[in-house]
């Protein structure tokens, strides 16, 4: 669904809450509490917009706050009041709807992925903000995270290397060498893509992570002249494996890797050019990201609504869960816009 469509469809509050509910409830209203459902079993009724006095922690002082109007609904039966968000992951989210709707929209159709300073331009979100972007930009993310997904015809197989590079600071200073990332692809021809990082290309690891994405009924697999997809590949895909010694030839007739190499050829440029620094730590959702995107790339509108269930669906990510225990405690603002 293209950006226009979104702002057109999604104009106000109420026009997204009934899309919500429209989706998280296609059956009618449930009490999500007991179930209850039916005509008449649950109330409706709306609360108006009011002021309230808190403490603001920050200014040091009790302050006056806005309370939004609300949509709430009361089970008859056991008296629970709930509404449309309750225990989604857009409850108490001070972001309105409208704009939910809009950065969900802006990821799903940048191909190369989009900067979290990027969406708070595209939102009209100050600098300051930054934090509140990269926090809605990553909970959307965590949506997009497809389990059990098992690749089967022909699949072609290969792993890349991103990350920091080997520099000189000075001439005949001694070279800076960062370790990089490896990252897994596995891919169908004219179908679906399975990126995921991982620690090593030891012939265990690599043999677990294809054992677990790939179909045992598959046709045949692909890969380079690695020596490690010989021992990986033997025990659970014995004589559907075939190699390509690029030494010599880049495709002998069907035989190639052209089709994981153009997949991520994507993905670098998405990282280079739109993130610019990605942390080994949120790895694996930028990687969740693009296999998402590309595997519904010919179906946007269906895209875009079955995010907006995982969504309701999903359970919340607490930012401390976010930032805690890695190489990311906190993001920072970068001096370009990257996420």
């Amino acid at each position: 669904m293209s950006l226009i469509d979104v702002t057109r469809k999604f104009a106000t509050k109420d026009v997204c809450l009934d899309y919500l509910e429209q989706l998280r409830w296609p059956n009618g209203l449930c009490c999500i509490k007991c179930g209850v459902t039916g005509e008449g079993r649950i109330a409706k009724f709306t609360t108006n917009e009011t002021t309230r006095e808190r403490y603001s922690k920050t200014k040091g002082k009790v302050v006056t706050v806005k309370v939004p109007s609300r949509r709430l609904y009361e089970c008859k039966d056991c008296g629970y009041q709930f509404s449309v968000t309750t225990g989604t992951v857009f409850h108490d989210s001070h972001l309105p709807l409208e704009k939910w709707m809009m950065a969900i929209g802006l990821m799903l159709e940048a191909k190369k992925g989009m900067s979290a300073l990027q969406v708070a331009r595209h939102l009209g979100m100050s600098k300051k903000n930054y934090k509140s972007t990269w926090y809605l930009c990553h909970r959307i993310r965590e949506a997009m995270i497809e389990a059990g997904l098992l690749l089967s015809g022909d699949v072609e197989a290969d792993e890349t290397f991103i990350g920091a590079q080997t520099r000189r600071r000075k001439r005949f200073a001694r070279p800076i060498t960062k370790p990089k990332d490896i990252v897994m692809g596995m891919i169908e021809r004219g179908g679906r893509l399975k990126l995921m990082p991982i620690a090593d290309t030891k012939a265990r690891i690599m043999q677990s992570v294809l054992e677990e994405n790939i179909s045992e009924h598959v046709g045949t697999i692909y890969t380079d002249e690695h020596p490690i997809y010989i021992f990986a590949l033997k025990s659970k895909f014995p004589g559907k494996h075939k190699m390509i010694v690029h030494k010599r030839a880049f495709a002998v007739g069907l035989t190639h890797t052209n089709t994981i190499e153009s997949a991520f050829s994507l993905f670098k440029r998405g990282l280079r050019g739109s993130f610019h620094i990605v942390s080994k730590k949120h790895l694996p959702r930028y990687c969740d990201e693009f296999s998402y995107r590309f595997n519904r790339r010919e179906k946007q509108p269906q895209m875009f609504e079955e995010t907006v269930k995982r969504l309701l669906d999903a359970k919340p990510l607490p930012f401390k869960e976010l930032t805690a225990s890695g190489e990311l405690s906190e993001p920072s603002i970068p001096a370009s816009p990257g996420s």
